[in-house]
């Protein structure tokens, strides 16, 4: 009872011998809510209103209660509250200004949830007037420029930011808030970049401020170019660029631990804008190794990856220092320590969505040239901690066991660890279908760029395959919610990919070898997957394509299994193991250029060895 009487503003209950008692700002708002203009019976009400404590919940209930006829009658009111908290945050009393930013985001709150169905040109007029709606935005968006890059109290600023972020979710579908075409003419991208570039604002406000940017650079980002766009995010970085990047890293790091909507930035940052790969690329020591202070050392211009970056002005580095003890880290290390732990329980459907962002996120980085080049990089290495689901036929490998390796490695690693802990009865097609694709680009970067990772390959092709045997054993339940054959074309033309390309990126001749011993080893696997495909494309039902597709692209694939028939005596395994070695030593004569003039690609050598066991 209490509770509803405060919302009501009563300091005192009605009686039959006293009137009820009511506080003297909700009195005030009962003014505004009358037709009449409220300062001509009292001249000094609006410097008045902004010294009371705001009732939010009273206002926004007020502007609730009344329908759209009633809301128009004094709409004049409204008009002129809006511009007086306009006018108030200017004032140099705090409280005055404290008061006027509540006021605004209880107005817009208000006016907005009486206007759901209509358009935001209604909202602006009924708010501010179309006539003085440029001024209005004008002078709000210049005040709150001025508060946030003023000295001045840090809750003052977290109200501006609130502010900013109720103007920018008035509406379910931030592209059809029309307010927001003001506030891009009058851009706070400035004021948002330098509370990031400040250690101190950056911990009290740099959540709001980077929810706020990614916001932002979703106003009709598919219609015309986002604020952020390349050439507004370099000029403004340069200035900052001292502590821009190391800013957003540590940022972007402290709020993957605490909160998952730092995401929707991230993913924003990486797909809207390219040079924000080198925030994710810049390297810093690791929190918490460094034992002893280590001298500053001057900021050099770096292009560590031999490569030609979006733009070499952005980039500058701290040189680190040489000390095998201090393990430096960077966003991208974090950013993956955070995927594997959130990918590891997708039945949780808020996990779910995270995962399948981490997974974009990966996608928009594997596409990207520069973020590639520095992936492979064998000069950065890292040793990166991923979590690994608890699994009773695997013991938990050691920290201190971990190789330092290039970071593509952590995420094939990642990418397999995904593939082998996610084959349940709720499968998550989707995720598997991001999953393989990032493995895709990164293979296609490799296969470009002749780049021979030096990785357990034979870890990825079992898990690959294991997922095709899943799929297999459980065709009927996932063919009922599933497309399962976009996944098996998927896998099987990775495997296509290694048998046709893998001279190109695979590190040795023997890896390459291990590729057909892995691919003959598991013949049943493929034959079973030709068989289902096969009796599923023959019939006149709804897989037919989609199954003949598989059946097309596993023609290389079971080529091998004509070595099977073949296994039974001891004499062919003598047989098969010196054909073997000369067609390895003529392989590695055709990798060293020695045969150069009669070199034939992989494809070629793997079918004359299948035609050597063969005859």
């Amino acid at each position: 009872m209490a509770q509803v009487e405060k919302r009501g503003g009563l300091l005192r209950k009605s009686s039959a011998s006293k009137k009820p008692l009511k506080e003297k700002v909700v009195l005030m708002y009962d003014e505004i809510f009358m037709t009449e203009d409220p300062s001509k019976c009292s001249p000094r009400f609006w410097e008045e209103l902004f010294l009371m404590k705001v009732n939010l919940e009273y206002l926004e209930g007020k502007l609730e209660s009344l329908d759209g006829e009633e809301l128009m009658k004094i709409k004049d009111n409204i008009n002129c509250l809006f511009q007086h908290c306009i006018q108030a945050l200017g004032e140099e009393h705090p409280i005055r200004v404290v008061n006027a930013l509540q006021t605004l985001c209880a107005l817009i709150r208000g006016v907005h949830q009486k206007n759901k169905s209509t358009s935001g040109f209604d909202i602006i007029n009924m708010l501010m007037g179309f006539d003085k709606a440029e001024l209005c935005m004008k002078n709000l968006m210049e005040s709150l420029d001025s508060l946030l890059c003023a000295e001045g109290s840090e809750s003052l600023k977290s109200l501006c930011l609130k502010l900013l972020l109720c103007l920018v979710t008035v509406t379910d579908n931030i592209s059809q808030n029309t307010i927001l075409e003001y506030v891009m003419i009058n851009s706070i991208f400035e004021a948002i970049l330098q509370i990031l570039s400040h250690p101190p604002s950056r911990r009290e406000h740099g959540y709001d401020a980077v929810v706020l940017l990614a916001l932002l650079v979703n106003y009709r980002k598919y219609e015309v170019g986002g604020p952020l766009n390349g050439q507004q995010y370099k000029d403004k970085e340069e200035e900052h660029q001292s502590g821009f990047f190391s800013s957003l890293s540590n940022l972007f790091s402290f709020f993957f631990r605490t909160n998952e909507a730092i995401l929707l930035a991230l993913y924003e940052a990486v797909h809207l804008n390219r040079n924000f790969i080198t925030v994710l690329a810049q390297s810093h020591p690791e929190m918490g190794l460094v034992t002893t202070p280590v001298s500053p050392a001057p900021t050099t211009p770096a292009t560590p990856l031999g490569t030609t970056p979006p733009s070499s002005d952005v980039i500058s580095s701290v040189e680190l220092p040489l000390d095998a003890d201090v393990q430096t880290s960077n966003l991208l290390i974090t950013f993956l320590k955070y995927s594997s732990i959130v990918m590891q329980d997708t039945k949780d459907e808020h996990r779910l969505h995270s995962g399948k962002l981490c997974l974009i996120i990966l996608t928009c980085i594997a596409e990207d040239q520069y973020a590639n080049a520095f992936l492979h990089d064998d000069n950065m290495n890292f040793r990166v901690n991923l979590h690994r689901m608890p699994m009773r036929h695997r013991k938990k490998a050691a920290d201190k066991n971990l190789p330092c390796r290039p970071l593509v490695c952590a995420v094939l690693d990642l990418m397999v660890e995904f593939i082998v802990t996610h084959m349940m009865k709720e499968f998550p097609m989707d995720l598997y279908v991001r999953c393989i694709q990032v493995v895709h680009k990164l293979l296609c970067y490799q296969k470009k760029c002749r780049v021979r990772l030096h990785y357990t390959w034979r870890e990825l092709w079992s898990a690959l395959i294991n997922l095709l045997k899943f799929l297999m054993s459980n065709e009927t339940v996932l063919l009922a919610k599933h497309n399962i054959f976009t996944l098996a074309l998927m896998i099987v033309n990775l495997f296509n990919m290694f048998i046709t390309y893998g001279d190109t990126f695979l590190p040795t001749p023997s890896s390459y070898d291990e590729l057909y011993y892995e691919i003959i080893r598991m013949h049943q696997s493929f034959d079973n997957l030709y068989s289902m495909v096969l009796r599923l494309s023959t019939n006149a039902g709804q897989w037919k394509e989609a199954a003949s597709k598989v059946t097309h692209a596993l023609v290389n694939i079971r080529l091998g299994s004509i070595c099977q028939k073949y296994q039974r005596s001891s004499q062919f395994f003598q047989e098969v193991t010196g054909k073997m070695c000369l067609n390895v030593a003529y392989h590695t004569k055709a990798r060293s250029g020695q045969n150069s003039g009669n070199s034939k690609p992989a494809e070629v050598c793997f079918f004359s060895f299948l035609t050597l066991i063969y005859t």
